[in-house]
């Protein structure tokens, strides 16, 4: 296994868990919050989505699959206290983006040597991402750092743990 091949398996995980908790949930339930200070998960989703597309061009300019006009204007810090359903996308358009983010990821990665990964980040990434190789790294970590908030939805909604 080299490099790529184990950041891949994390992404990999995050993935895995993504789908599990994401699964069985109808668009309202995704506008449920594990608490009212916290954020739905649209919102996370949709955010999430739009961190790994900005990071990810970030380190590999021109790599990623373009988002929809105004996609990343709808998950601000200044959107997230809503609960308008109309103000967010479908379950079904944040699971399509998201799997095209995710190839695009991936295809970035795979064309990276372990010099490319060792590079430095840019400068706006240096205090969470140091390198090239810790940008990718952090894509399945962020999404399972939210997940954890979305395994109390789940319980909240009367849905058995998965993990």
């Amino acid at each position: 296994m080299n490099a790529r091949d184990a950041i891949k398996l994390s992404i990999d995980g995050g993935k895995m868990i993504t789908a599990g908790y994401l699964g069985d949930l109808s668009d309202q339930d995704m506008l449920q919050r594990p608490h009212p200070e916290c954020n739905h998960i649209k919102w996370q989703v949709g955010h999430l989505i739009s961190a790994e597309h900005q990071m990810i061009s970030g380190v590999c300019p021109g790599s990623m699959p373009e988002l929809p006009d105004g996609f990343a204007d709808r998950y601000t810090k200044e959107t997230s206290a809503s609960d308008d359903a109309t103000a967010f996308d479908s379950k079904e358009d944040l699971l399509r983006l998201f799997e095209e983010q995710r190839a695009g990821t991936l295809q970035a990665l795979a064309g990276l040597s372990d010099d490319d990964l060792d590079a430095r980040a840019p400068e706006e990434m240096q205090a969470y991402a140091p390198t090239v190789g810790d940008v990718f790294s952090l894509q399945g970590g962020h999404w399972v750092m939210h997940a954890g908030q979305w395994a109390v939805i789940r319980r909240q909604l009367g849905r058995p743990p998965l993990f």
